[in-house]
């Protein structure tokens, strides 16, 4: 992150899902003071999603309310800005997170590409818009697919595992303050347990957090009894129990 911000280049950040890759970003702009801004890749996302578009309705009711008028409809009043767009232009100190590329094709890839590469678009009814001041970047994948060469190049990286039970304790503390040191370790050898099985979904540090809550919650509740809120995949809650990989835990 020190890196990121001192070379002004973006940085990537891989690992399984629900190892905290998007608090990297979080906690950039946490302690940075910056704006969050959140880009979230899915199938199918264009520039329309991404960079900007055009408001249609308002441009309508612009035309039905004085033809007269001399104001291009192609201009600033009508754009909008999109999260590329807005970290872009923003003139205040600007996180930009780009979060799971690897839901995206190829061609937004490319398109990222070179928006990455000088930080300027060009939008055709309005010319060429460059960075007011370079937004820090996080890109996040969960390695769904191979990312191209050429954008990994432009990038820092770094690969992002889940915690070992100490830490991930530590984690459950600072999270849920007061929370009973028994709970948390108990909880976080539960998961470290789960995470050595073959399972659909293996539970994230968000899981953890969120276990160690119900057994708060639930005063003489088990693990399996609570097991529903580390695992979301039947056939998993049944492997466990079946299993018996909880005893003793």
């Amino acid at each position: 992150m020190y890196l990121a911000i001192t070379l002004e280049q973006p940085l990537l950040v891989e690992g399984e899902a629900g190892v905290g890759k998007t608090e990297v970003a979080k906690a950039l702009a946490g302690a940075s003071g910056a704006r969050l801004i959140r880009l979230q890749c899915h199938e199918g996302i264009d520039l329309h999603h991404a960079l900007y578009d055009w408001d249609y309705p308002r441009q309508l009711l612009h035309l039905r309310a004085g033809a007269e008028s001399d104001e291009p409809l192609y201009s600033e009043r009508f754009l909008l800005r999109r999260p590329l767009l807005e970290a872009l232009q923003a003139s205040e100190p600007v996180v930009l997170l780009i979060d799971e590329i690897d839901r995206a094709d190829d061609e937004f890839e490319a398109f990222l590409l070179e928006v990455l590469s000088d930080f300027q678009v060009s939008i055709p009814e309005l010319g060429t818009v460059s960075a007011e001041r370079r937004p820090l970047v996080v890109i996040t994948s969960n390695r769904t697919r191979e990312l191209h060469d050429a954008l990994k190049r432009r990038c820092l990286y770094h690969w992002i595992d889940y915690p070992a039970p100490e830490r991930e304790a530590e984690i459950v503390r600072a999270r849920l303050p007061g929370v009973p040191d028994a709970i948390a370790e108990r909880v976080c050898i539960a998961v470290a347990r789960l995470r050595g099985e073959e399972l659909y979904k293996l539970p994230g540090v968000g899981e953890t957090i969120a276990w160690a809550q119900a057994l708060l919650a639930l005063e003489d509740a088990s693990l399996e009894d609570t097991l529903g809120v580390a695992l979301k995949v039947r056939e998993d809650i049944e492997q466990v129990r079946e299993t018996g990989v909880l005893q003793g835990a």
